[in-house]
């Protein structure tokens, strides 16, 4: 080798090492926090760290389940999570109550609360509420959600007894502890209650007075996030949740390898297809007017006191 092909040899070595190192050093490591353990919910977030999406765009992603469900939003506030799922109507009250949070893309577009009951011919609609048990999960805003679909029948809120009954929604509803529950998913708890032979009916929220809203966004640190990142991580989702459409079956397989002990359920498999069609196919999109509705709502219950805009913590990473 002459001397002047070894200088152009190593002159395109040099330069594959910097790109190469330039690639390694552009890589963004994320940590991202769920809302609780891992889903068919979190599809998209699996597929995408499962198929290396994440990692073609240039991010390391590294998913945390919390030991504690109503934390990670505070802890993406407080700069310990880069990211984490949480819900449009907590983030709005997160806001609303100063924490430094805005929205980064929508993983799960429509609501998935429903106010279930028996399919047993006793409660045949919600006006037949009306001085009956209803069990909730958690205290917070049912007196607005619940109260609203019971008004909308004519029936008040203090027609009714509510019950906190846990986490044991559809144990309570099958065993007659109450007569309905509100809080349940209905991808899962009506499967749940399915598989257990038990007939039940939901009411929807968004068909009873209460403002439609996405269920599962993503949120991020209003003062220390990553717009570029973000959109990267955005295009991960969106290829992962397109995949997911168009290869339901073949993606479960892929989503179960993730934690096969956990997730390779008959429960899962049917939560798993009756979410295919709730994932957001643009998790960067936003309607702002559906956030400012909601909190419009919020604000005219009283579940929040200061009515924030969705321009202010809503960006476009489109």
């Amino acid at each position: 080798m002459n001397k002047k092909m070894l200088l152009s040899s190593i002159v395109l070595a040099a330069s594959l090492l910097s790109v190469t190192g330039q690639a390694q050093a552009e890589e963004k490591k994320l940590t991202l926090m769920l809302d609780w353990f891992v889903n068919p919910n979190h599809g998209p977030i699996v597929i995408a760290k499962q198929r290396g999406y994440f990692k073609d765009q240039g991010l390391e992603v590294e998913i945390q389940e919390p030991s504690d469900p109503s934390t990670p939003a505070k802890l993406v506030a407080a700069g310990n999570v880069d990211l984490a799922v949480s819900y449009q109507p907590n983030l709005t009250m997160d806001v609303a109550a100063g924490l430094p949070l805005i929205r980064a893309a929508t993983l799960i577009a429509t609501p998935l609360n429903t106010l279930t009951v028996l399919d047993n011919n006793t409660i045949d609609g919600i006006a037949d509420l009306k001085g009956k048990k209803i069990g909730i999960s958690v205290a917070g805003n049912e007196e607005a959600i619940v109260g609203t679909m019971l008004k909308t029948h004519g029936v008040k809120y203090e027609d009714v007894q509510i019950i906190n009954i846990g986490w044991a929604l559809s144990t309570s509803l099958a065993s007659g502890k109450v007569d309905a529950t509100w809080g349940g998913f209905r991808n899962f708890e009506a499967n749940q209650l399915a598989l257990e032979g038990i007939e039940a009916k939901a009411f929807f929220p968004e068909e009873h007075g209460v403002p439609v809203y996405d269920e599962l966004v993503f949120v991020a640190n209003a003062n220390s996030y990553d717009k570029v990142a973000i959109q990267r991580f955005n295009k991960a989702i969106e290829q992962a949740t397109i995949y997911i459409v168009n290869h339901p079956q073949t993606s479960w397989n892929e989503f179960v390898a993730y934690k096969p002990d956990t997730l390779n359920n008959e429960l899962n498999e049917l939560a798993w297809k009756a979410t295919l069609t709730r994932f957001a196919l643009r998790p960067s999109a936003v309607d702002l007017k559906r956030y400012d509705d909601y909190a419009q709502f919020m604000y005219d219950q009283k579940i929040i006191s200061t009515l924030p805009k969705a321009k202010d913590y809503v960006p476009s990473f489109q």
